[in-house]
């Protein structure tokens, strides 16, 4: 069982255009409503597999309501902490090489009464589980310390803990020393400080943040693959996508992939690039299933060039 804990989620709609001039009217050639937030979509992916998972979110309002009702759909375990602030909506607009414009909103305010009510959640849904997986944004009201007193709670279990966030609350939680973080490459960069432009700086940047804390970085790296470190050393690798359609929520499904995986080797690596890169050739934010993995297309290296740049970001 993987608990999943969203603090910020929302519903995802995506909009695919052929071309998105500023200013002018453009008419969607395709749309999608789906489940949205980093813990969410990780659920989802892992509910597409068969893999026990449980979301643990605040709901509030009809929006609150709808998207229970499509978690329920597809074959989550929801638990739903009543809040007085409605559930945000956020607009991804797609365009067909593969370009992403979002407009996310900042979520409502909670309460620190709602707050504590949702950590109490989080524990009591955490019993027996084998992952919780702290992901997301904070929305407003929430303290940047919360991840660190989630895990300070779940550090009473067995439970291992895994973190996807960014920012101060990536920082702060490293001290609680987690068992995984996913950082993408600017949420690494912004973390320790320092550009990473290289197979080398991931390196480099990944020890800093270990060293903080965290026991092992999976560093996802948009088209540049993603690197494994950990304990026993660097592990890296790639995988094609021949026709790429939406990268909303491909890191999400590639966390889920290494933990369906168990979370480690480059066994873990290759599955959880495999499920982001199914992701990338799907519309919308839906999250891949058995039948979209192309493992075939999976290149994993244990020994890397430092050197070697990574791809400009635009």
């Amino acid at each position: 069982m993987i608990i999943t804990v969203t603090l910020n989620p929302s519903l995802d709609r995506t909009l695919e255009v052929a071309n998105l001039p500023r200013g002018a009217l453009t008419r969607a050639t395709g749309t999608r409503l789906d489940p949205g937030g980093k813990g969410v979509n990780v659920a989802r992916a892992l509910a597409e597999h068969q893999n026990k998972a449980r979301a643990v979110l605040p709901l509030g309002g009809p929006d609150g309501e709808q998207l229970m009702a499509l978690l329920i759909a597809d074959g989550i375990d929801v638990v739903a902490v009543p809040v007085a602030a409605r559930t945000r909506s956020n607009v991804s607009i797609v365009e067909p090489d593969g370009t992403v414009t979002k407009v996310n909103e900042p979520g409502g305010v909670l309460t620190g009464s709602e707050v504590d009510a949702l950590c109490e959640a989080v524990l009591t849904a955490a019993g027996g589980a084998d992952w919780v997986v702290l992901c997301g944004s904070l929305p407003p009201g929430v303290p940047d310390d919360v991840y660190v007193r989630l895990s300070a709670l779940l550090g009473r279990t067995r439970t291992a803990v895994a973190v996807d966030t960014s920012g101060s609350a990536l920082r702060s939680t490293l001290a609680a020393r987690p068992a995984l973080v996913k950082p993408n490459r600017e949420e690494l960069a912004e973390s320790v400080g320092r550009p990473v432009q290289t197979l080398g700086d991931v390196v480099e940047a990944a020890d800093i943040v270990r060293k903080a804390g965290a026991r092992a970085v999976l560093a996802s790296l948009g088209a540049d693959g993603a690197m494994l470190v950990d304990d026993d050393g660097v592990i890296y690798g790639r995988a094609a996508v021949p026709s790429p359609r939406s990268t909303v929520g491909a890191g999400d499904a590639m966390l889920a992939g290494f933990l369906a995986a168990g979370a480690h080797g480059a066994a873990a690596l290759t599955e959880a690039l495999a499920w982001g890169a199914a992701a990338v050739g799907l519309p919308g934010s839906r999250m891949p299933g058995i039948d979209d993995l192309r493992r075939e297309d999976v290149r994993i290296e244990t020994e890397i060039d430092p050197h070697q740049p990574l791809q400009q970001r635009h």
